[in-house]
């Protein structure tokens, strides 16, 4: 009797591990078809990323000095050094920032404290853009500008806003 017990306590053990092997097996191939299916995303999305940078990264060059052979051509053509005008350009126009008085270049008064600008971009031969701000409202602006013969710079504020405050 006891042997009998112990034959069919061997037997359902063994039938439970098969149970559970297959079981686990099964979960585990699961388990890898999930995660195969999810690096496929993930280098669907890296490969959608790259491509959405790239095209990002074209518009960006699209509207810069630097990337725009014709606004070149033009400075060129005029015997303006092109090294480093997009640089000279934003450092004459942040050079205008002073301590105590607002920004000349910027059509508003600060209210909160005297006008500056933090950033220029300049877009090509003729215009630039900035952002201003006096601590607490900020805005932007559109400048055309001309580079003078002697080396000088000539701006002048096409449109610009200010940004509501919250």
């Amino acid at each position: 009797m006891r042997n009998r017990i112990l034959m069919y306590l061997f037997i359902f053990s063994l039938l439970f591990s098969i149970f559970i092997y297959v079981n686990d097996k099964r979960i585990l191939d699961d388990k890898q078809e999930k995660i195969a299916a999810l690096e496929n995303r993930l280098e669907q999305l890296k490969e959608q990323n790259r491509d959405l940078e790239a095209s990002g990264n074209t518009a960006e060059r699209d509207f810069q000095l630097e990337g725009n052979e014709s606004a070149l051509t033009y400075f060129d053509k005029l015997g303006i050094d092109t090294k480093d005008l997009s640089q000279r350009i934003e450092d004459e126009m942040i050079s205008q920032n002073k301590s105590v008085e607002d920004n000349p270049l910027v059509p508003y008064d600060g209210i909160n404290g005297p006008i500056r600008i933090n950033k220029v971009h300049v877009l090509n031969h003729k215009w630039a853009i900035a952002e201003f701000t006096d601590g607490k409202y900020w805005g932007e602006v559109i400048f055309s500008y001309t580079v003078t013969p002697e080396g000088g710079y000539e701006f002048t504020s096409e449109k610009s806003f200010l940004y509501p405050k919250d």
